[in-house]
Formats: C-alpha cells, sequence, structure tokens
C-alpha cells in the first residue's frame, strides 16, 4: 500500500472515528451511578481503537448519497455493541490486555466488567430509537432488523467457538473456521456496518444482500490477519498479549491447519495442551507450539489465506462500486481492504 494513500485513508479512519467516538460520548448519560458503571463505559471506546465499523457505516451512507449526520446514531449502536463484544469476550477468553491496557475485568473484577458489557448492549438501543426522528419509522424499523440479524448471529459464532474450546474439538477443516467467523466477525465487523449505511444513504432503496459476500470477504480477511498479528504481532502495537489466542485454545485457522499437519505425537501433545486450564497451559509449551507453526507453515498458509480472500474482496469491490463517482468515500473503502492485511495492529 503506498504510502501518502496509506497516510490519506489512517487520516480520514482517525477523522471517523473520532467523530463517532465523540457523539458516542456524549450518549453516556451523566448520573449515577457513575464509579461502578457509566464512567467504566467510557473506558474501552477510548482507548485506541481503529473504528473500523461506524467508519464502514459512515462511508457506505455517504457513497449512497446521505450525509455523516444520518449516519451518525447507527454508527455509534454498532460501535457501543462492540465494545460489549469486547468487554464480553475478555471475560470468556480470560484475556489480560486490551489496547494496550488492562482489561476491564482484570481491573474491576468480573461481575462489573460484565454488568458494564450488559450495559453498553441496552445504551446501544437509544441512538437506533433516535433514527425515528432523523430518518423516518421505516428506515429506522429497517435498521432495527440488521441489528437484530447482526447481534443473532455475532452470539451464535462465538458459541460455536466456546463450544469447540469447551468440548476440545481437534477434528475440524478450514471451511468450519470460515463458517465460524463469518457469524462471529464478519456479519458484524463489515457485512451489517455496509448494509446499514448504504440502507440510510440511499433510503431504503439498495437491495442490502448484494454486499453480503463483499462484507464477507473483508471481514475474513480482516480476522485472519488479527488472528496473525496475535502470533507474530508487535505487542506494543497490536494491544493484546502475543500468543494469547494460543493460551486461550482459540481454534484459529493457523491452529486448524496445524491440527490437520502434524504427526500422531504431535496431535496427542496438541490435544493434551487444549484441554488444560489456561492457567496450567506453560510457556515453554507455548513456544513449542508456535515452533510446530513454523514447521508446518501454517502461519504462512494463514498469510495467504488472508491475501486470497482481500483479494476476493477487492474483486467484489470493482463489481458493486465502479459506477459509482470518484469520491473520497469510494477510495476510503478500497484501501480499507488493502490496509485490512498490511496492518501492523
Amino acid at each position: 500500500m503506498d504510502k501518502l494513500i496509506e497516510e490519506k485513508f489512517l487520516s480520514k479512519l482517525s477523522r471517523y472515528r473520532e467523530l463517532s467516538i465523540d457523539y458516542l460520548l456524549k450518549n453516556i448519560p451523566d448520573k449515577e451511578p457513575k464509579q461502578y458503571l457509566y464512567d467504566l463505559v467510557t473506558i474501552y471506546p477510548k482507548r485506541a481503537g481503529k473504528g473500523f465499523r461506524p467508519s464502514l457505516c459512515i462511508a457506505a451512507c455517504k457513497i449512497f448519497g446521505g450525509s455523516e449526520e444520518q449516519a451518525m446514531n447507527s454508527a455509534i449502536a454498532l460501535e457501543l455493541y462492540h465494545n460489549a463484544f469486547l468487554v464480553h469476550d475478555d471475560v470468556e477468553d480470560e484475556s489480560d490486555d486490551r489496547r494496550g491496557f488492562p482489561t476491564l475485568h482484570t481491573q474491576y473484577g468480573v461481575p462489573i466488567a460484565v454488568n458494564v458489557g450488559d450495559a453498553m448492549n441496552v445504551l446501544s438501543i437509544r441512538p437506533l430509537m433516535n433514527n425515528l426522528t432523523t430518518l423516518g419509522p421505516d428506515l429506522t424499523w429497517q435498521i432495527f432488523l440488521e441489528i437484530e440479524h447482526m447481534v443473532t448471529e455475532s452470539v451464535e459464532g462465538q458459541a460455536l467457538e466456546l463450544g469447540w474450546r469447551k468440548d476440545n474439538i481437534c477434528e475440524m477443516t478450514e471451511d468450519d473456521y470460515l463458517r465460524m467467523i463469518l457469524k462471529k466477525t464478519c456479519w458484524y465487523t463489515c457485512i451489517h456496518p455496509i448494509r446499514i449505511g448504504a440502507i440510510i444513504g440511499s433510503e431504503g432503496k439498495v437491495k442490502a444482500d448484494v454486499f453480503n459476500r463483499f462484507g464477507y470477504y473483508i471481514g475474513a480477511a480482516f480476522q485472519i490477519q488479527d488472528d496473525l498479528l496475535n502470533l507474530e504481532g508487535d505487542k506494543e502495537k497490536y494491544g493484546k498479549e502475543i500468543c494469547g489466542d494460543i493460551l486461550e485454545g482459540k481454534r484459529t485457522l493457523m491452529l486448524i491447519y496445524l491440527l490437520n499437519s502434524v504427526n500422531k505425537k504431535e496431535k496427542k501433545f496438541l490435544s493434551s495442551y487444549l484441554n488444560k486450564p489456561r492457567i496450567e497451559r506453560a510457556a515453554d509449551e507455548t513456544e513449542y507450539i508456535m515452533d510446530l507453526m513454523r514447521k508446518y507453515k501454517s502461519i504462512e498458509k494463514g498469510r495467504v489465506a488472508a491475501k486470497n480472500l482481500a483479494g476476493a474482496g477487492l474483486k467484489e469491490f470493482y463489481t458493486l462500486f465502479s459506477a459509482f463517482p470518484e469520491t473520497e468515500e469510494k477510495a476510503f473503502l478500497e484501501n480499507m481492504i488493502l490496509y485490512m492485511i498490511n496492518r501492523d495492529k
């Protein structure tokens, strides 16, 4: 990705993120209990997240003729849902770090963290209701239906991943992984933000299903790249513990590649490691798994998969948007695909 293009893209991404976070923070109630709830709701949004979801929503809205103001309520609802998922994910995964700082549950305890995540889910409803004033009842209801589907798919995907870890499932395929991240990641990270933005910008005239393949390709590429960074990224840039996915027993694409490549002795070791509670997984065992991934080129295969999916996403982008005028938002959407797989955090 050309440096000048990347800088322009990052500047636009930063602007969209700051705009949506400022609006989000204004929607947090200024009332008690602050110490144990509303002040804590703002912690994750204030940390240096990327803001992909609200940015995709705003950009898609503007491509279809809408405005930032029209998209903003839906954009911050998406960001609130995202941060709620992060709080709950961190508890479920027993994660220590989030965006370069301790996770909410390690700072304030699991009960308070879970309640804060619940509050974020509740708080996301109000901006969706506020769409009635700016968008009218028909579009507001259409967006509610999008959100309902998004949340349903996300919790189903999370259930699959948690279930695989609980039952120590070690016989899996690439298709199993892609089906899981379609549900857990793609719908709420890319597909629905784009769909919702396009619905708002086109005043409900667009057939939103045309964006499903595009959102799936870039969402899958994004998730695999995120999993790759967890294995070999720079912790200061990445913001989470390196190899945390291995410690948590997550069935990433690279782990699935490994499970399908190792010999019987190595497979027995992997199954035994993954069957232990996280606290019992030793550092030298985790490093050995990294050595196995290098031996069997699991990481290299993951990079190829991410690039292939991103390439499919670019092709789908040109199919969908080639007839649209060359605007900043169209360029932003195209460059996000390249950024998602070339990013180092």
